[in-house]
């Protein structure tokens, strides 16, 4: 295994580790809710109260990343949010106030994930394996999403739900050891890495730079294509967190299932991604060493993910039972996940040497469904009394993703 397999395979376990410490209230806070008695307006403040410290913090954090480079910042990361994953319970039987400003701290741990992660790959991948390295570091998401459900529930069942945020954040805390021993922030900083591989990415360190850059805020808020990254960041978030954050809720309330089944029906729709994602990676890899226009792939990809979710998930709307529901699932994450090669990797194209703060400008707006969406839909649920709008409000916000990537995004570098 060569050392950018494992940078790209450290970065993915990472965000495996963000993603089960982010998604195990999901399982959890079916019986949290029946415990304390919270309304459906109430669950969907404390599931989106991790948010509200992400996306306060994601702009520091990617400025930290550009100073201080991914290696350092991932591993002081992944051990406080850990920590605060640990400390959810404790908080939780103290007060809801405790509970949420708890929630909000481990929110700003995670934020430092994604850029710390961009900033790794911008300085170990050329060109032509970006698409895959990212979709590998996405993986993440499908398999600790996949992970925390078919395990959550049957803690749960057998431990209770305080289990759930002791075990995966001791976990956390473990890893964050492992991360500072292995990973290096740049190839020449790696001592074992082969003349071979020094070669291929000596230009491209060389590109990128090896000392902190100044960051042209100004010029990157100007321009056509970071905007239409930001949306289509936006966009293509609000179906995963409404996914992340109510699909277990949904297999109960509307499927009927049990809290142990309703985890593990949810897990094939993060196959799904998982499986087509990777896929859709590689096929993107190729087109552009085929010598396919790198805006033309980015195109193809981000518009398909969205255009063909928002037909899913319209579907999804009208699902009357528990089969038709998991295909309009699966549907809706697996042809959405196209969207890894699309604006996913589009930050490496665009402004590798800053990929790491442009991450973070556009996860501040991915960040919104987390909050808007999240809420919104415990709102939608007391209101309507079903999922019906939910998911058709998701649709219509691909459709908007899609329409403005075709027309303002690019695949060219836009800044040095």
């Amino acid at each position: 295994m060569n050392k950018r397999t494992i940078v790209a395979l450290m970065c993915a376990i990472a965000t495996f580790i963000c993603y089960i410490d982010r998604v195990n209230i999901s399982v959890a806070i079916i019986p949290m809710t029946e415990e304390f008695g919270w309304s459906g307006t109430t669950k969907g403040f404390v599931l989106s109260s991790f948010f509200i410290g992400y996306m306060a913090a994601m702009l520091p954090t990617g400025w930290l990343a550009n100073k201080f480079g991914g290696r350092v910042l991932m591993g002081v990361a992944l051990a406080g949010w850990s920590l605060f994953t640990v400390l959810t319970p404790i908080a939780a039987g103290i007060s809801l106030t405790a509970l949420i400003v708890t929630r909000i701290l481990m929110g700003v741990g995670e934020s430092a994930s994604f850029p710390a992660v961009y900033n790794l790959l911008a300085r170990w991948f050329p060109k032509p394996e970006r698409s895959r390295a990212a979709a590998m570091n996405l993986t993440g998401i499908p398999l600790g999403t996949i992970f925390a459900l078919s395990t959550s529930g049957w803690l749960v069942t057998h431990y209770g739900w305080h289990s759930v945020f002791y075990a995966f954040g001791a976990l956390g805390l473990a890893f964050s050891l492992v991360w500072f021993w292995l990973v290096r922030a740049r190839p020449s900083a790696h001592p074992h890495i082969t003349e071979e591989e020094r070669a291929l990415l000596a230009p491209l360190e060389a590109d990128i730079g090896t000392t902190p850059a100044t960051v042209p805020w100004k010029y990157l808020f100007s321009h056509s294509a970071v905007w239409a990254l930001v949306v289509n960041h936006f966009c293509a978030n609000w179906t995963l967190y409404l996914m992340l954050s109510w699909l277990p809720s949904y297999f109960r309330d509307v499927q009927h299932m049990s809290i142990e089944g309703s985890g593990l029906f949810s897990i094939l729709p993060w196959v799904s991604q998982f499986v087509v994602g990777n896929a859709s990676a590689h096929v993107a890899d190729n087109m552009i060493a085929r010598g396919w226009r790198v805006t033309h792939v980015r195109k193809i990809m981000q518009c398909t993910g969205l255009g063909g979710g928002a037909v899913f998930l319209l579907f999804a709307s009208q699902a009357a039972t528990p089969g038709i529901a998991l295909f309009t699932m699966c549907g809706a994450l697996g042809i959405g996940s196209l969207c890894w090669a699309g604006f996913a990797s589009n930050h490496l194209d665009i402004a590798p040497r800053h990929a790491d703060v442009l991450w973070s400008i556009s996860n501040t707006a991915g960040t919104l469904p987390g909050i808007i969406g999240v809420m919104a839909t415990g709102i939608l649920l007391d209101l309507t009394g079903g999922y019906t709008a939910t998911f058709i409000v998701a649709a219509a916000i691909n459709v908007g993703g899609a329409i403005v990537w075709l027309i303002w995004g690019t695949g060219e570098r836009i800044v040095d």
